[in-house]
């Protein structure tokens, strides 16, 4: 299980290398590496779904790449990060931590059931 989550945390960087390279590409030749960061990425989010649950693994990628493109633009990027922004990476990050605990529960009742 642990190796699962280890290839969510590689799947999640990849993600936000090849989204850093969409902003900062400028001539053809830069499209490549960020084409092999993007194959890389599917292959560690596929490896990481076969053993976690597919909603769960999906829903960690997506925060994950929303809040770093979030944080990447102001660090990187020199945007702002408003009151608004912040209220919505929260509630984003909220919404994945939900989603996180309601599938455990479901898999204990599922566990449960097959007894």
């Amino acid at each position: 299980m642990k190796k699962a989550w280890l290839y969510v945390a590689a799947t999640s960087f990849f993600e936000l290398v090849w989204i850093f390279g969409f902003n900062v590409a400028s001539v053809w030749w830069h499209w490549i590496p960020i084409v092999l960061f993007i194959f890389v990425d599917f292959h560690f989010l596929s490896k990481a779904c076969e053993t976690l649950p597919t909603g769960t693994v999906y829903a960690i990628f997506a925060a994950i790449g929303t809040v770093g493109t979030a944080l990447m633009d102001v660090f990187f990027f020199d945007q702002t990060l408003s009151g608004g922004k912040i209220f919505f990476i929260v509630l984003l990050v909220a919404g994945v931590i939900g989603l996180k605990l309601a599938d455990g529960h479901d898999e204990k009742i599922a566990a449960e059931g097959n007894r």
